[in-house]
C-alpha cells in the first residue's frame, strides 16, 4: 500500500480534509486574484471597451478550462479510485492517457478556431466597437492556450497524488508573476490588451515548470507510462469528467446570456457593468470550486475503498464549508461593491451605479451556489455522473436561460441580474428535497 493510500485511509477525517482545503482553496483564491489583476490592469491601462472586449473573449478560456477540468477531473478521480484499490499501474496509464488526450483535444480545437476568429468574436457578443479588443486577446490565448491545460491537467493529478501543498505553490508563482507580467507590459512596454493575454500566458507557463517538481519526489506515485490509448479507459474519462466540462462551459453560457441580454435591454452600459461583475463573481466562484476540488480525492479514494463513514463525514465537511463560504461572500459584496468596482477604475459614473447595483442582486446566489456545486462534484466523485449533471445543467442552463429571457420582461434591468440567484436558489431547493429522500452516501451492503 502506497504512502499517500495510508494517508487517505488513517488520518482523521477533519484534518485530512482541512489539509486538502487549505491548499486548494489558497490556490482557488489565488487563481482568481490571478484573473482579477487582468481585468484591473486592463480597466486602468487600456480602458472600459477593453475591459468590456475581454470579458467578451473570455469563454474561450473557459471553454480550454472545461476541457482540461472535463479530462482532468475525469482521469484523476479514476486515477483515485484506483488508488483507493492498490492498483497503482492502473492509475499511472490513466494519468499518462489523460493527460495526452486533453491536449489533443484542445489542439484541434485551437486550430479551428483560429480559423473563425473574427465569426468567434461575433458569436460570443462582439459589437464592431469592441471587436478589435476582443480579436487581440483571443488571437493570443488561441495560439497558446495549451500551457492552460498543461497547468489544470497537472494541478488535477498532483493534488489527487497527495500533493495539494505544491499544485497551492505552483499558482501562488503564477499569480506573482502575473501580476508582474501585467505590469511590465501593459504600463512599460505598451502593449495594451495584448499584454494582458502575454502575461496569463507566460505565467501560467513557469507554474507548470514548478509543478513538474512533483515528479521528483519520493512519495510521488504519479508519473508518465508508455501510452497506449484504452477505449474503456477514455470512455470512463470522459464520462467521469464530463459534468466539470458542463460546470465550466456553464460559466461560458452565463457570460454569453448575460452579454447578449445585456447589449439588447442596456446596451455598452450593461456589458461594461457586467464585465466587472464577471470579474468579481469568477473571483468567488472559485473559492466554491476549491471547496469541491478539496472534496474530490477524498471522496474518490472513500469511494473506492468503501470507507462510507469516512466518506459521509467528509460530505458533511465539505457541504457546511460551502455554505459558510456563501454567507461570507454575500457580505462582502453588499458592504464592500462599491470599493470592488473601483478597483477598476471605472470613470463612469453611470456605468459605477449601475454596477453597484447589480453585485446586490447578483451576489444573492452565493447563498446556493456552494451547496449545489460541493454535491455536484461530490456525486461526480463517487461516480453519479446522471445526478451529477443533472444539476449543473438545472443551475446554468435549463433554468437560466430561460430566466434571462423571461424576467427582464417583467421585472426591466433587475430581472436580468436576477437570473442567476433565481435558477441558482430553485435547483438547491430541488436538491434538498431530493437529499431528504435518500441517502446521497452509498450504504454498506
Amino acid at each position: 500500500m502506497t504512502e499517500i493510500s495510508l494517508k487517505l485511509r488513517e488520518t482523521p477525517v477533519t484534518k485530512l480534509f482541512i489539509s486538502y482545503l487549505i491548499p486548494s482553496v489558497l490556490g482557488m483564491l489565488l487563481m482568481s486574484i490571478n484573473i482579477l489583476v487582468d481585468g484591473i490592469f486592463v480597466s486602468h491601462g487600456v480602458g472600459e471597451d477593453a475591459l468590456a472586449g475581454v470579458n467578451i473573449a473570455v469563454p474561450i478560456f473557459s471553454l480550454f478550462l472545461s476541457i482540461s477540468l472535463w479530462i482532468g477531473m475525469g482521469g484523476a478521480t479514476l486515477y483515485s479510485i484506483s488508488l483507493g484499490r492498490n492498483e497503482i499501474k492502473k492509475a499511472q496509464s490513466i494519468f499518462t492517457q489523460s493527460f495526452v488526450l486533453a491536449i489533443l483535444i484542445v489542439g484541434v480545437l485551437a486550430i479551428l478556431s483560429l480559423w473563425k476568429e473574427t465569426e468567434l468574436a461575433y458569436f460570443f457578443g462582439a459589437n464592431d466597437r469592441i471587436l478589435p479588443y476582443v480579436l487581440d486577446y483571443l488571437h493570443i490565448i488561441l495560439l497558446f492556450g495549451i500551457v492552460f491545460v498543461f497547468e489544470n491537467v497537472l494541478s488535477i493529478f498532483i493534488r489527487n497524488d497527495g500533493n495539494p501543498r505544491l499544485a497551492m505553490v505552483g499558482l501562488i508563482i503564477t499569480a506573482i508573476l502575473n501580476i508582474v507580467f501585467n505590469y511590465v507590459f501593459i504600463f512599460v512596454m505598451d502593449l495594451g490588451i495584448s499584454g494582458a493575454a502575454y502575461a496569463t500566458v507566460l505565467a501560467t507557463f513557469v507554474g507548470f515548470l514548478v509543478m513538474l517538481t512533483h515528479f521528483w519526489h519520493k512519495s510521488s506515485t504519479l508519473k508518465f507510462v508508455r501510452l497506449k490509448f484504452e477505449y474503456a479507459i477514455i470512455k470512463q474519462v470522459m464520462n467521469i469528467g464530463f459534468p466539470s466540462f458542463v460546470v465550466e462551459s456553464s460559466a461560458a453560457i452565463l457570460t454569453m446570456g448575460y452579454n447578449i441580454t445585456f447589449m439588447q435591454y442596456t446596451g455598452e452600459l450593461g456589458v461594461k457593468a457586467f464585465a466587472v461583475v464577471n470579474y468579481i463573481h469568477v473571483m468567488f466562484l472559485l473559492l466554491f470550486l476549491g471547496v469541491g476540488a478539496a472534496l474530490q480525492p477524498i471522496a474518490s479514494f472513500h469511494y473506492g475503498a468503501k470507507l462510507y463513514d469516512r466518506l459521509r463525514s467528509s460530505l458533511k465537511l465539505a457541504v457546511g464549508t460551502g455554505i459558510l463560504f456563501g454567507v461570507i461572500t454575500l457580505i462582502v459584496g453588499i458592504i464592500f461593491a462599491d470599493f470592488l468596482v473601483s478597483l477598476f477604475g471605472i470613470e463612469s459614473q453611470e456605468v459605477r451605479d449601475f454596477t453597484v447595483k447589480g453585485i446586490g442582486l447578483f451576489f444573492i446566489s452565493y447563498l446556493f451556489l456552494a451547496y449545489n456545486l460541493v454535491y455536484a462534484e461530490y456525486f461526480q466523485a463517487i461516480r453519479n455522473i446522471r445526478l451529477s449533471i443533472t444539476i449543473i445543467l438545472a443551475r446554468s442552463i435549463i433554468l437560466l436561460i430561460p430566466l434571462l429571457w423571461l424576467l427582464p420582461m417583467f421585472f426591466g434591468v433587475n430581472g436580468i441580474w436576477s437570473a442567476f440567484p433565481v435558477a441558482e436558489g430553485i435547483t438547491t431547493i430541488c436538491l434538498v428535497l431530493w437529499n431528504r429522500s435518500r441517502s446521497p452516501v452509498p450504504q454498506i451492503a
